[in-house]
């Protein structure tokens, strides 16, 4: 009798240890999702004013769009996901999230081209097609048994492949190869969808234990997402896009 007790106590503390890592799982998730959300809701609003602004300033629209700012404003975001993926240890979590907020603005400093050369209605339809794709792939990465580990290197050489044929492409000008990029580039950022979703879903279980870790990687992990949801819109715009 003492034996079979001693196994039932085991057995509930493992069923209530698993439902406790289920829904810290659950409430981990449904923040990275959340900041990630608003990071996009932030970067589209951000985008949109900048581009009617500029729209009736011509004056803005020449700064923004046709001096050597541009430069700028494209390269800007990058610097804000070193800043985020360096010093990630030496920021706080309250840091470590005004510094996606900022980026998030940034992002839509430089995506407000976007509004001046498409349709709105086409950009609309874009995010639709986007956010629908995004959140099957992101729903097959969070629940399949399958190890997806192994699609990173591959998937992260893609994105190096893609980063250099799109410099280059700035000085061939060559629409096969910028039919190319997009087409490769929305498969990337497919795949690293459901990747991501499973390696941040993985990295929880790994720093659950530590609060000021789960605080920043869920920061991290919308910014992974964040990315990944942009650049497949991006590459999707560049199909679907109506232009003005």
């Amino acid at each position: 009798m003492t034996q079979y007790e001693n196994r039932y106590a085991q057995q509930s503390n493992t069923a209530r240890s698993g439902a406790a890592v289920d829904e810290g799982l659950r409430s981990y998730m449904l923040g990275v999702y959340n900041y990630m959300s608003a990071g996009v809701a932030l970067t589209g609003v951000v985008a949109y004013l900048v581009a009617e602004w500029a729209s009736a300033n011509p004056v803005v629209m020449q700064t923004l769009y046709q001096s050597p700012l541009k430069w700028v404003l494209m390269l800007a975001p990058l610097a804000f996901i070193l800043v985020l993926n360096f010093g990630l240890h030496k920021l706080s979590a309250p840091a470590t999230q005004m510094v996606f907020w900022a980026f998030a603005a940034i992002m839509g400093l430089s995506l407000s081209i976007a509004f001046i050369i498409y349709t709105n209605a086409s950009i609309f339809q874009t995010f639709v097609v986007t956010a629908a794709a995004f959140a099957s792939l992101s729903i097959y990465g969070y629940t399949t048994k399958k190890d997806l580990s192994g699609w990173g290197s591959f998937l992260i050489m893609g994105v190096v492949g893609l980063i250099i044929a799109s410099l280059l492409n700035i000085f061939l000008q060559s629409s096969a190869l910028s039919f190319a990029v997009s087409v490769i580039g929305l498969l990337v950022f497919a795949g690293l969808t459901a990747y991501d979703t499973q390696r941040i879903k993985d990295e929880y279980l790994v720093i659950r234990h530590d609060a000021e870790m789960v605080a920043k990687a869920s920061v991290m992990g919308a910014l992974s997402l964040y990315l990944d949801f942009v650049n497949m819109f991006q590459f999707l715009l560049s199909f679907m896009g109506e232009r003005e």
